[in-house]
Parts: structure tokens; sequence; C-alpha cells
């Protein structure tokens, strides 16, 4: 069996999680939403209660907290939500980076179809943006700011904090996509300044399906200005409508719940994972794409001189499961455009792998280091 070192795609569900989404299956069969019967409202507690897990966890209010199907929903209704807000203000200038996420490059890429400009942010060879420089891009018509916490394939941490901080008296939004961050940044998270901000469930071992969109209430108790995409009932306060996914929802809370246990443990864990590795392959000839001082412990990417990706997937798939990069590419087999906005040349773009993971276990990376001194 192939050890799993793709946790920045997905992360394998608890066992615990399963326990709570299967109890659920059997013995809460209701809508939340219905209001006439003990299995309607035993459902719509359970939903409550998970919601307030959730909020607890990020230092929300409950009522700030709006389930979706996972980030990319999330990022889409914050970037895409903000059109009819732009046509009654005259804002149309959006500030993002050259690293995010597909979810969001791709609906920013249709707001500039209808006559919105956006600002494209490129890091150094870091893999970390200037706050600095990203702030100074602000004009009188920036609507909203978009920012990445954690870059998925690089693990770099962005400057969120320093952004924040500085647009939080401004009548500019903020959007946060926390989805790498969650499980491993938590403190961070609940000390951040945003408006808005993605998470999903199935990165930190919660089911695939589920998510969540925060939007924040500023000093008049009011939400950031983002009309719904989806219409068809009152679910999540107007904003996601649809029957609401019990289980998914206590599976996603638990995970949440798990993450925030165990975090300090887990971190260590990772932290130590990733020494081992450094240390099995300390003789080969590798380039670490990315500042390590940014980076996040459950993650490397890097470049090993004279192994083309491909060859190493091939070679290696035996024995470990991994990337070149996001999940959102892997089918175009085209080099990382996160490692292109980044400065990096072709041949180290088309040897850069990354291994992600979660801290569950010690891995000895023997085998890896030494199938790959074999091929170069």
């Amino acid at each position: 069996m192939s050890l799993y070192l793709d946790y920045n795609a997905s992360a394998p569900i608890c066992p615990e999680v399963l326990d709570v989404m299967f109890d659920v299956y059997k013995n809460v069969p209701g809508n939340a939403d219905s209001r006439t019967h003990i299995y309607g409202t035993n459902a719509g507690k359970l939903v409550q209660e998970s919601r307030n897990t959730i909020a607890s966890v990020l230092g929300v209010d409950s009522s700030e907290v709006i389930f979706t199907s996972g980030s990319t929903e999330s990022n889409n209704t914050c970037i895409l939500g903000i059109e009819d807000y732009a046509l009654q203000t005259g804002k149309r200038h959006i500030i993002t980076t050259a690293i995010e996420h597909k979810a969001v490059l791709e609906p920013l890429h249709h707001l500039e179809t209808k006559g919105f400009t956006v600002d494209y942010v490129k890091p150094d060879a870091s893999g970390r943006v200037d706050a600095d420089n990203l702030l100074s891009l602000i004009k009188a018509d920036t609507i909203l700011v978009s920012v990445v916490f954690v870059n998925s394939e690089t693990g770099i941490i962005q400057p969120v904090d320093q952004i924040g901080k500085a647009l939080k008296e401004k009548e500019i939004l903020f959007h946060v996509d926390a989805t790498q961050a969650l499980g491993k940044l938590n403190t961070e998270i609940r000390n951040q300044d945003y408006d808005m901000m993605s998470i999903s469930s199935h990165k930190i071992g919660g089911p695939q399906g589920i998510g969540a969109l925060i939007l924040k209430r500023d000093k008049q108790y009011k939400r950031p200005p983002i009309s719904p995409l989806m219409y068809g009932g009152h679910q999540e306060r107007g904003f996601r409508p649809g029957t609401t996914p019990v289980a998914l929802v206590a599976g996603f809370a638990k995970a949440v719940e798990l993450c925030e246990q165990n975090l300090k443990k887990n971190m260590e864990n990772c932290a130590a994972v990733k020494t081992s590795f450094f240390e099995a392959i300390k003789n080969l000839p590798y380039t670490i794409n990315g500042a390590p001082e940014y980076c996040l412990p459950s993650t490397v990417n890097i470049s090993i001189d004279g192994l083309d990706a491909e060859a190493a997937f091939l070679c290696l798939g035996d024995g470990y499961s991994f990337s070149n990069g996001s999940a959102c590419n892997s089918s175009s087999h085209s080099l990382s455009y996160v490692l292109d906005a980044m400065g990096l040349d072709e041949k180290r773009k088309s040897e850069a792998i990354r291994l992600s993971w979660d801290g569950s276990e010690q891995i000895d990376f023997a085998d890896f280091a030494e199938i790959v001194s074999s091929m170069i």
C-alpha cells in the first residue's frame, strides 16, 4: 500500500468523524428545517450545536458561520457575490495574489469580463507576497482584497495579519481563504482582522462536500454586502438554499473539534516528520521551493535536481503518494502557475514535487531517498 502524502489535497477522514456521521445517518433522519415534529427539531438542534462548535474554535459568533459545500463555493460566493454591491457603489477594483487557488482566480477572471479590474500581486522567490506592495495598489474604487492564508502548493504562510490590520479601518472588504490554515494556525485565525473567510472540512480529516463561509458583522452588526449565488430557500440565512446535510455538518464540527484539541501535538509531530524527511534526503541534490521560515511544518515543496516530477510519480508511486501541486491543476499536466509566479525556471518547475502530511504517524523516508538516489 502506498503511503499517503497528499493531505493538502484531501486528508483521510478521522475514525471519530465517521462514527459521528454514522450515528447521525442512523438516528437523526429529519430535515433540519422541519419545525413540526421531533425529528426535524433534533436535526436542527444538531446543526446549531455543530455551528456553535465551529464558531467557538474560530472565535466568531455562530450567526456568522454559513455552511457551504466547501471552500470553492465559499470563495465563489465572496467574489461573485460582490457584483451587485459594486454596481451600487461604482467600485470595481479588486486586489489579489497570483498564487491564489483557482477557486479564487477563475471567479475573478469572470468578473474581469464584466468590467472589473484586478491586480494580481506576485510573490518573490520566498513564495510570500509583500504586504506593503499589495497595499500600495489600493485605489479609490477598490472594493475587495482577497488573499490566501497559506498557499496549498508551497505551504507558505502569507502576511494576512498585516494586510488585515491595514484594511481594518478602510471601506474595503477583506476575504481570506483559510482552507490550508484551519487545523494548523487556529490561534492565528482567531486573531485575524477580516470580513469574509473560507474553510473546508476535508483538509482536516472531515468529510468531503462540506465547508463554511464566515461573514463577520461590523460595528453596526451588518454582514458584508454579499448577494447569494443561488435561490430556492431560506436555509443558511438565505445565502445557501437547499436541505442542510446534517451528517456532513456534524462530521465537519467533529473534525474542527479534534483539530483544535490535537493542534499542538499534531504540529509538533508534523515538524518531526519534516525533520526526518530532510535528514533522509540530505545527500540528494535538491532545492526547497519557498522560504522554510514561512512554511507550515506539514508541507514540503522541493525540486530534486535531475529528477522530473512525472518520472518521480511513476517510480515512487508504489510506495509514496504525493503530487506536484494543487489538485485543481493535476489533470492539465501543466507546470505550476504558483512556482511560475515565484520566478522559478522551467527546469526547477518541472522537477518540483509536494509532500504533505498530518503528523498522525512517524514516517521512514529511507526508501524514498534510496529510490530517488538510484534515479538521478
